[in-house]
């Protein structure tokens, strides 16, 4: 080994353990409240890193560098980019892990020294409890690759990397017999169960905020009136689900993967241009030496100028009330005066945490979205504020379905009808088949103008509740806002006279956007034959079961 080798073998190797303590920092850290300095440290740290072996990489192998050790490096620092995209809901940043991740798997760091096993750690290679361990970071960083390419929306990844699992897992079960992998085949039925459900109506479009989708030109000066008043943003939301046997893929349930998508932007063409070349063959390129470097340009930014700041979200798995409590304390004191925060809830019971719990908070703007067989508890919220009136939307007491299919098996399902309507719909309905493609953009096309009509009358409706007014021009909430009362008209024509069937929001809505109004109903039933499923719902008469 030479000695200006050794030496940059031993550079690269404190320069690891340095960086390998800050990302432990940073990794240990909340996503949310501050910190990140923490992360812009081990971002600096692992910059370091990767420019040593870029720039002394030839001589780095001849002194024992290994292809995983570069992985675990790179690794790092897409973990680094994806723990920044949660923090600060930044696209670039999901881009940015992608490619790292992308690079990783098609250079095959981790497999190749998994597949070069020594025998009894002889013949030049690892020892088999070495690549064991390696085969295990490959495991995870497969997983953690999985979860980026599902926000990514990238399907044929997503197909490729979840077969690729299933058969890596296979493979070290029969090289490892001895080996208890109990774990890693829970993971892999828990990732057949989430790509099941959010997979059920392949070619549905993104749940992101699509202007060409989302906004209708028609009633933009409807929504300007409201700018005369005071106008709530929304820039924080708290998402966190803790249902018994939820529907999840790592900690991350699809619950919150729904409604983590539904509060983004839908990035515009041209960004998805720049962010296509960046992961198919813009700043990557294997240089097709023995370490297979990666030539990525850490400081590639790809931003779409075009579009606001998305929220910034806190997604908390499996809180205790203490812990939820403490995470909207700590944001809550960060919120600015324009700024209202959402609470997103999918529990059952809900565990341990009491509406009266919330109350506190109320001294800031809230918009509370609580989806929970206990939702209606949450009333008690209203009215009791202790300062800012709270706007609610509360989830049915029970889940509507045709007789013998599950109604949770898309997961919840007033989260689907927030987030995904047009495959609620279908779900609710009974539609499991696949929908020719004429049909399905021709419901698409009807859902888009009931949508379109509901914000009309909504916003011109006479005596419309300033809660709801001073929300509106948020185009994230103003949507949820009109798929609730899509939600709830459609759960009222499923049902005749069961009120524990519907969703409830408080303060009340006008009476223009209730379910028995003619303008509401037509839509509903227009989409109904058009999907050949009218027979399925109760439209005859519109005046029933008034409220």
């Amino acid at each position: 080994m030479a000695d200006g080798g050794a030496g940059a073998y031993r550079e690269f190797k404190a320069l690891a353990e340095a960086a390998d303590r800050k990302f432990a920092r940073a990794r240990d850290l909340p996503l949310y409240g501050g910190g990140d300095h923490h992360s812009r440290k081990a971002f600096k740290a692992y910059t370091r890193l990767w420019r040593l072996q870029q720039e002394r990489r030839r001589e780095l192998v001849a002194a024992g560098l290994r292809r995983w050790e570069i992985g675990e490096v790179a690794s790092r620092i897409g973990q680094l980019y994806y723990a920044r995209y949660l923090r600060a809901a930044e696209p670039r940043s999901l881009v940015g892990a992608y490619v790292f991740y992308e690079a990783i798997y098609s250079r095959g760091y981790f497999g190749a020294a998994a597949a070069a096993v020594g025998t009894d750690g002889g013949g030049g290679g690892v020892s088999r409890h070495q690549a064991l361990l390696i085969r295990y970071k490959e495991l995870r960083f497969i997983a953690r690759f999985l979860v980026v390419a599902m926000l990514m929306r990238r399907a044929e990844a997503v197909d490729h990397l979840a077969a690729r699992l299933r058969a890596l897992v296979e493979e070290t079960k029969a090289a490892y017999p001895k080996t208890n992998f109990k774990e890693w085949k829970q993971v892999l039925q828990e990732l057949g169960r989430f790509l099941k459900a959010d997979g059920a109506y392949k070619g549905s479009r993104s749940l992101r905020y699509d202007n060409l989708f989302d906004s209708y030109p028609s009633n933009l000066v409807s929504i300007a009136r409201f700018h005369s008043k005071r106008v709530l943003k929304l820039k924080e939301a708290v998402l966190t689900s803790y249902r018994r046997n939820e529907i999840k893929f790592t900690e991350l349930t699809l619950d919150t993967f729904r409604m983590l998508q539904c509060l983004e932007w839908e990035p515009t063409g041209s960004y998805q241009i720049a962010a296509k070349e960046l992961t198919e063959n813009g700043t990557v390129s294997d240089q097709s030496g023995p370490s297979g470097l990666i030539d990525i340009q850490l400081s590639t930014e790809i931003s779409d100028g075009s579009l606001p700041s998305n929220p910034q979200k806190a997604i908390i798995y499996h809180p205790t009330a203490a812990h939820l409590l403490a995470v909207l304390a700590t944001i809550c004191e960060e919120l600015s005066q324009d700024s209202i925060l959402l609470i997103y809830i999918s529990a059952s019971g809900p565990n341990n945490l009491y509406p009266d719990d919330l109350i506190p908070f109320t001294r800031y703007p809230l918009f509370l979205v609580i989806d929970s067989e206990n939702s209606h508890a949450f009333k008690v919220i209203h009215n009791s504020e202790k300062g800012e009136p709270a706007a609610l939307l509360l989830s049915p007491r029970t889940s509507s379905a045709m007789p013998g299919v599950e109604s949770t098996a898309h997961g919840s399902q007033f989260t689907y009808f927030l987030t995904a309507p047009m495959q609620a719909f279908c779900q609710l309905a009974g539609i499991t088949s696949d929908i020719d493609t004429d049909t399905y953009a021709n419901a698409e096309n009807i859902l888009f103008s009931a949508l379109e009509e509901y914000e009309g009358i909504l916003c011109t409706s006479v005596g419309l509740n300033n809660v709801w007014g001073q929300i509106l021009p948020d185009p994230f909430l103003r949507r949820l806002i009109l798929r609730f009362i899509f939600c709830r008209a459609v759960l009222f024509y499923f049902h005749s006279d069961e009120h524990e069937y519907l969703p409830t929001c408080l303060p009340s809505l006008p009476e223009s956007v209730s379910p028995h109004a003619e303008a509401i109903r037509t839509p509903i039933l227009s989409l109904a034959e058009n999907l050949v499923v009218s027979d399925r719902f109760d439209f005859r008469d519109s005046t029933r079961n008034k409220k």
